[in-house]
């Protein structure tokens, strides 16, 4: 009943947003700029694995119960944010919300509404060559679903996919360590179609990188099985050539390309 909507986008543009935003703000996960000014810096809360020198954090008690107090008491005295877009975005979907429609989905799959589903999760960040995502995303065919979670989704939530029959064309699970989602997800559509194999799903993976987070996403879906994951814009610099001859070998890691090529690929 809380829950206003979307403000701003992907996590490097916080030094600026935070400005306009105005009111309290609560991480829960580590992308934290350093803030601008001692005044944001005062707005900013993080609690769990994330904090910032400086800024208050907040810790569960002996019953394992967080006070979130503080941070409500300041967004009523604070004023209200500046307004720098319009529109609306759709959300919330994480594994229990897609699972509650998995006949809806799965008829979808078998009538040939829906072709293909791409799992885009991962990261974003300042580079131009990362609106490789946005274009990928506009060219998709209009038969195909994007499944998503982390600020990668940034640089296509905000685009007029439309939907396939009621079934939003991005599914956002939410921040990148809803990931896990994603994996039950593909997990559950595999035991629904009967099938032996996660790969012998309808499921492509073009997952952006930037840092640790993404690469632990990567470990994860290699531990399930999964196979012919895509990572871009360009991959990882830190793998040696050995671990990325096993990837490459063992699994199928590939780069990306340009969009029409790859797209081409995938729905082959």
């Amino acid at each position: 009943d809380n829950f206003a909507g979307n403000y701003g986008g992907s996590w490097w543009k916080q030094a600026g947003e935070f400005e306009t935003f105005k009111g309290p703000i609560l991480f829960t996960t580590n992308c934290i700029v350093p803030p601008k000014s001692e005044e944001v810096r005062q707005r900013i809360f993080t609690t769990g694995s994330a904090g910032f020198p400086g800024c208050a954090h907040i810790v569960p008690d002996t019953a394992g119960k967080k006070d979130f107090s503080a941070v409500i008491e300041m967004a009523k005295k604070l004023p209200a944010p500046e307004e720098i877009e319009t529109g609306s975005i759709v959300g919330g979907f994480a594994h229990n919300q897609v699972l509650a429609l998995a006949d809806k989905v799965v008829d979808a799959v078998k009538s040939g509404a829906v072709r293909k589903f791409f799992v885009m999760a991962g990261c974003d960040g300042r580079m131009k060559s990362r609106e490789y995502y946005t274009e990928f995303a506009n060219k998709l065919p209009k038969d195909t679903i994007i499944l998503t979670a982390g600020c990668a989704k940034y640089r296509y939530n905000k685009l007029d996919l439309g939907d396939i029959g009621g079934i939003p064309r991005v599914l956002d699970a939410g921040q990148c360590n809803d990931s896990y989602s994603l994996a039950v997800i593909a997990l559950k559509l595999k035991e629904v179609f009967g099938l032996d194999d996660v790969n012998k799903l309808p499921i492509a993976y073009n997952i952006a990188w930037y840092e640790q987070k993404a690469v632990i996403v990567l470990l994860a879906l290699l531990y399930l099985g999964v196979k012919n994951i895509h990572l871009g814009p360009t991959l990882p610099g830190f793998l040696s050539p050995n671990v990325a001859k096993v990837l490459v070998e063992k699994f199928g890691i590939a780069g990306v390309g340009n969009v029409d090529d790859d797209i081409a690929m995938f729905m082959a």
